[in-house]
């Protein structure tokens, strides 16, 4: 499906009424929960933390996708310690969908400074209409070597201008988020850098595993070339924000990268521009290890 005929589906299922008083949704919001979170691991160990804030029908993969209450309620305990700090945070307009995304370290022995494992998670939380609290949808993460620098904090607030009332069909808007995914997946299989140049926001992020996150759509297209990478990739689910600004796909990819071949998972984050064009703010690719 070519861009011009998502962009004219997007503006059909936008027509939507808008809300008589704003919310007040702030993206700090999201930010302290994710804070929380961490200090939750603290206390009450991995396992414990992550079945006390999953949503549902939260995932993670390990490796690979499996329910977040699944996953934990089928092991003992996860040893070792865990720490993170959100550094890039967005939250949608009407606030139900938000994620953050950060630098962590894994110590499995606390006693030895030697044994750390650096990357960075990439983490999707969604409002739970009943409580009024976020819970974790989408957890995941890359592995690299220890950074030299620190990444510079990106935390920004929605356009409230975007509020708008639920709309009586979600399914409609979903379908766009789902063509659209299915749509660069075609592209990618023909040429991952032209793809890219078409699908990216000029700010996206891209998390590879090995390499410490990358910022800029100039930035990612000279990696993607210069490391050779051809991908092939599957869309498995989709979702949306009610306020149709912020949504989330993700799924399976083969990725071949020089002369090596691998599976990984994927998780992209996008964002609608002016154009009401879905852009990708954010891609991470998680290996399935064999």
């Amino acid at each position: 499906m070519k861009r011009t005929l998502l962009v004219a589906v997007v503006l059909l299922s936008s027509h939507l009424i808008t809300f008589a008083q704003k919310v007040k949704v702030d993206v700090n919001t999201v930010v302290e929960t994710e804070k929380a979170f961490d200090r939750l691991v603290e206390r009450k160990g991995i396992k414990e933390a992550f079945l006390s804030v999953a949503d549902p029908e939260g995932i993670v993969f390990k490796p690979r996708m499996v329910k977040i209450t699944d996953f934990y309620s089928s092991i003992e305990k996860q040893p070792g310690s865990l720490k993170w700090e959100p550094k890039f945070a967005r939250i949608s307009a009407n606030g139900d969908l938000a994620f953050t995304a950060g630098p962590y370290i894994y110590q499995n022995d606390k006693s030895n400074e030697d044994d750390k494992v650096y990357g960075d998670y990439v983490s999707i939380w969604k409002l739970d209409q009943n409580d009024n609290k976020f819970k974790l949808l989408i957890d995941l993460g890359i592995q690299h070597p220890e950074s030299e620098k620190q990444e510079l904090v990106d935390f920004k607030q929605p356009d409230t201008a975007k509020q708008i009332a639920p709309s009586k069909d979600p399914f409609a808007g979903r379908g766009v988020i789902l063509a659209t995914d299915k749509a660069f997946n075609e592209t990618l299989g023909k040429s991952a850098v032209a793809s890219y140049k078409e699908f990216l926001s000029p700010e996206g992020r891209y998390y590879f595993p090995g390499f410490e996150p990358m910022t800029g759509s100039d930035k990612i297209m000279q990696f993607v070339a210069n490391e050779g990478i051809s991908i092939t990739a599957n869309t498995t689910n989709v979702g949306r924000s009610t306020s149709n600004d912020l949504a989330y796909s993700y799924g399976t990819a083969r990725i071949r990268k020089g002369d090596v071949v691998s599976d990984f998972n994927y998780v992209r984050i996008w964002e609608i521009d002016a154009n009401h064009r879905w852009n990708i703010l954010l891609e991470v690719f998680s290996a399935v290890e064999q």
